[in-house]
C-alpha cells in the first residue's frame, strides 16, 4: 500500500451552466426515457456515457435537419440562429439549456453593433460554443484561438474583440494589448466567465498543497485544457487523466500527498472515483 493522502479540490467541477443542462436532461429522461441533445451535453466522455444510458441520444446538426416533432436539448454552449430556424420548421420542441453568460454574449454580439461593425473573436477553431457565436453574426466574424493567426492578415483599422466565455483572462489582455501595440482602434469587450476565471487565481494555491496533482478532465474539454496548465505551471508533478483506468501507479511514491482537481466539465463523481482508486494504491 502507497498510504497516498487525497484530497479533491473543492471548487473543481460542474459550473452553474453545465449543472443546469444536465439537471434539465435528467428530469425529462425520467420523464419519456430518452432525449436527442444536439451535440455532446458536456465535453466529458464519462458523463455522457451515464447520460447514454439513462436514454440521451446524441445527433448532430445534419441528423437534426431529419427529425420531426420531437424535442431536443440545446447543451450549455448555445447555437447559432439557424438551429432554431430548423426547428421551427420540423416541428422540434427545442430544450434551450443554453448558458445564461453563452446567451448575454450571443445577444451583445447580435444587437450592440451595426452590421458592418467587424467583429474578432478569441476562441477554439470548430468549438460548439464559438461556431453558434460566429452563426451570431452570419459567419462574418474573424475567429482566431492564437494571435499568430493574424499575422499577416490585412485587418481593419477599428474593430471589436470578443472571447470565448472559457478562454484564459490573462491570454485576452495580451492579445489586446498587442492589437493595441500594433495600431489598431480595440474596443475589447472582456465576456469572460468568472466561474470559470476565478479557477485559474484558486487552482495555484491549491496544486501548491501536494506532490502529486491528477488533474480530471476530458480531452475534448477547452477549458480543461486550459486549467490543467494552470496546475502544472505552479506544480511540475501534474498529471492529465480522462479516466480512472489512465492512472498510473508508478508515478507515485509511499506517503505522499495528491490532489485531485479537474475542469468545469469534470463530474464530481468522476473526481471520487479517481480519490478512490488512488487510496487504494
Amino acid at each position: 500500500m502507497l498510504n497516498l493522502k487525497v484530497d479533491i479540490d473543492k471548487e473543481s467541477g460542474f459550473c452553474f451552466g453545465v449543472v443546469y443542462a444536465i439537471d434539465m436532461a435528467e428530469e425529462i429522461l425520467e420523464e419519456q426515457g430518452y432525449l436527442y441533445c444536439l451535440g455532446d451535453i458536456v465535453h466529458n466522455d464519462e458523463e455522457v456515457a451515464r447520460l447514454k444510458a439513462k436514454g440521451l441520444r446524441i445527433i448532430d446538426h445534419e441528423a437534426l435537419k431529419n427529425l420531426r416533432d420531437e424535442k431536443v436539448l440545446i447543451r450549455a454552449h448555445g447555437e447559432a440562429p439557424e438551429t432554431y430556424r430548423l426547428a421551427v420548421e420540423n416541428n422540434i420542441q427545442l430544450i434551450d439549456a443554453s448558458c445564461p453568460v453563452v446567451l448575454k454574449l450571443q445577444n451583445r454580439i447580435k444587437n450592440t453593433h451595426d452590421a458592418d461593425e467587424p467583429i474578432l473573436i478569441y476562441g477554439k477553431h470548430g468549438h460548439a460554443e464559438v461556431i453558434g457565436l460566429q452563426g451570431q453574426t452570419s459567419g462574418s466574424a474573424l475567429v482566431f484561438q492564437d494571435i499568430s493567426e493574424l499575422d499577416g492578415v490585412e485587418l481593419p483599422k477599428k474593430f471589436s474583440l470578443y472571447s470565448q466565455t472559457t478562454k484564459s483572462t490573462a491570454n485576452f489582455y495580451k492579445i489586446k494589448d498587442e492589437l493595441l501595440a500594433r495600431g489598431y482602434d480595440v474596443k475589447a469587450n472582456d465576456t469572460i466567465c468568472r466561474q470559470v476565471s476565478n479557477r485559474d487565481k484558486d487552482l495555484p494555491e491549491f496544486a501548491s498543497k501536494f506532490n502529486k496533482i491528477v488533474f480530471v478532465s476530458g480531452k475534448k474539454s477547452s477549458n480543461g485544457k486550459v486549467l490543467f496548465e494552470v496546475c502544472r505551471k505552479t506544480n511540475p508533478n501534474t498529471f492529465f487523466i480522462s479516466s480512472v483506468d489512465e492512472i498510473d501507479s508508478s508515478l507515485f511514491f509511499p506517503g505522499e500527498s495528491v490532489g485531485i482537481a479537474g475542469a468545469t466539465s469534470t463530474p464530481m463523481w468522476l473526481m471520487e472515483d479517481v480519490k478512490h482508486a488512488l487510496e487504494a494504491l
